[in-house]
């Protein structure tokens, strides 16, 4: 890939805080791995999710509460993400820029740092959206999403069993799958309101799972174990 643009990496929140806790042996490895790409000459921009924290603090407000409005459960998610965000960027607090991003209406001017932490933004998205908008505004057009899922399938493989991996898909092709609307607590493997504007912007997303070697082999332009969409 191309050293001259930096990788935009949408971070699931469940490899931050999976169920039982924070995880540290997997944050120590990838502190490690992003640090020498950086010393290679890479720039980073790692937009945080809200994950498996978000959705208890979804749950818990549902269970109390009964129903709750989109607005509510996006807001209890958005502050998961900072949560999140802010352990990341203090794990990389010698080579980040300063800022967590959550106001995506407010460019860095004269970017110095090689890496930048973000975070949700308002309701109506995901921090995958986030992710897209980075990529328009810092000339990137490559985002990684790092997750739990490790692959796209043609259908939901925690309800089917025959379930198939899918390698290479267009936009058009990911929008049946996933649908156009978004909701808060979503599991997909790339907000479907992300896709839309994706789309529109020629941008490639590659999903992979949480695997450092994979994310390794697409860096150097490798073959890898996931699903890249593409614009048709």
């Amino acid at each position: 890939m191309d050293k001259s643009k930096p990788i935009i990496i949408s971070f699931g929140g469940s490899l931050v805080v999976p169920n039982g806790g924070i995880d540290s042996q997997y944050l120590s490895q990838f502190n490690k791995f992003i640090r020498e790409k950086i010393a290679t000459g890479r720039r980073f921009f790692i937009v945080v999710g809200g994950g498996t924290l978000a959705r208890h603090y979804i749950d818990a407000g549902k269970n109390i509460e009964g129903e709750l409005s989109d607005w509510d459960l996006d807001w209890l998610g958005i502050h998961s993400t900072r949560l999140n965000a802010h352990l990341i960027r203090t794990i990389f607090r010698d080579v980040a820029h300063p800022r967590i991003i959550h106001d995506y209406e407010k460019k860095i001017e004269n970017l110095k740092e090689p890496l930048v932490v973000a975070a949700g933004w308002k309701p109506g998205f995901s921090t995958d959206y986030c992710a897209v908008i980075l990529g328009r505004d810092y000339n990137a057009n490559i985002i990684i999403n790092m997750s739990n899922i490790t692959s796209v399938y043609d259908k939901d493989p925690n309800k089917f069993s025959d379930a198939k991996p899918l390698h290479n898909l267009t936009w058009e092709e990911f929008e049946k799958l996933v649908g156009t609307k978004w909701s808060p607590g979503s599991n997909l493997p790339f907000d479907p309101v992300a896709s839309k504007l994706s789309k529109e912007l020629g941008m490639h997303v590659y999903v992979v799972g949480k695997s450092l070697d994979n994310l390794d082999k697409i860096l150097e332009g490798k073959d890898f174990l996931g699903t890249v969409i593409s614009p048709s």
